[in-house]
């Protein structure tokens, strides 16, 4: 079997990956990962992420503040992004979550200034949703997050959300939650989504997939998830493959990987 893939969401910057990269990534490359996006979330990370994307060519940076930061930005963090943000290839992860003890009309306000950001710089967003969707959705569209595009991160709502969120220019992530025993939401996703909307991720260290659980996450487990939904689709893994990766390139301009 021989496939390409994106793994559109991993946090190589982060231990205990950080500490044995070079296996992981040959591992990963073993099973056909060949590209990597790996997202900020906050300052402190940024640079670290960057000499990352400058030591390994197949590593695509992104530069955000997560949600549970929020309360840390200040103009000057802005400003920041807005600089370094360019050299990256979305603007992310950012977007909202209930689970920390943030407020969330500054997780709101937060979110807002980065759309804004993505479209000064006419870059993609790779956005983290937990559970308010509709605010999120409320949100993307009053600020004309349609104009750039990009993914929703290990994407747990409905399908019919889904849906609208496709409907903005934005592809589905999914991950390895899809393989999980009590997976519901995930497993309708992965049967009903359209193929031509759907990515794949690991979130590593983080999300891993039921065969592993307890460990933590690596890219080479992304085939947990392709494997099982191309089962659930009755497809052959390298045609997911083929056009999961063919979504990726095109929503975050990567020229073919």
């Amino acid at each position: 079997m021989s496939l390409r893939l994106i793994d559109t969401h991993c946090h190589l910057d982060l231990d205990p990956i950080r500490s044995n990269l070079p296996s992981l990534l040959k591992a990963a490359e073993s099973v056909g990962v060949h590209g990597f996006v790996v997202p900020g979330l906050n300052p402190e990370g940024w640079q670290g992420i960057s000499s990352l994307a400058a030591e390994y060519p197949m590593v695509f940076p992104a530069y955000g503040i997560h949600p549970m930061y929020a309360d840390l930005v200040t103009d000057q963090t802005l400003d920041d992004l807005s600089i370094i943000a360019g050299d990256g290839f979305a603007l992310g992860e950012t977007g909202l979550d209930p689970a920390f003890k943030i407020p969330i009309l500054k997780q709101e306000q937060v979110f807002r200034e980065q759309i804004r950001i993505a479209l000064k710089l006419d870059i993609p967003l790779l956005v983290h949703c937990r559970k308010l969707f509709a605010q999120t959705l409320k949100i993307m569209g009053e600020e004309g997050a349609s104009k750039v595009g990009g993914i929703m991160h290990a994407y747990s709502g409905s399908v019919e959300t889904a849906r609208e969120f496709i409907r903005m220019g934005f592809t589905i992530s999914l991950s390895g939650s899809v393989t999980l025993k009590n997976a519901v939401k995930p497993l309708r996703l992965a049967k009903e989504l359209p193929m031509e909307s759907m990515v794949f991720e690991t979130d590593a260290p983080y999300m891993t997939p039921e065969l592993f659980h307890g460990k933590y996450n690596k890219p080479e487990w992304i085939m947990e998830t392709v494997l099982l939904v191309a089962a659930l689709r009755g497809v052959e893994p390298e045609t997911i493959a083929e056009i999961t990766t063919a979504n990726a390139n095109r929503i975050l301009r990567l020229n073919g990987l």
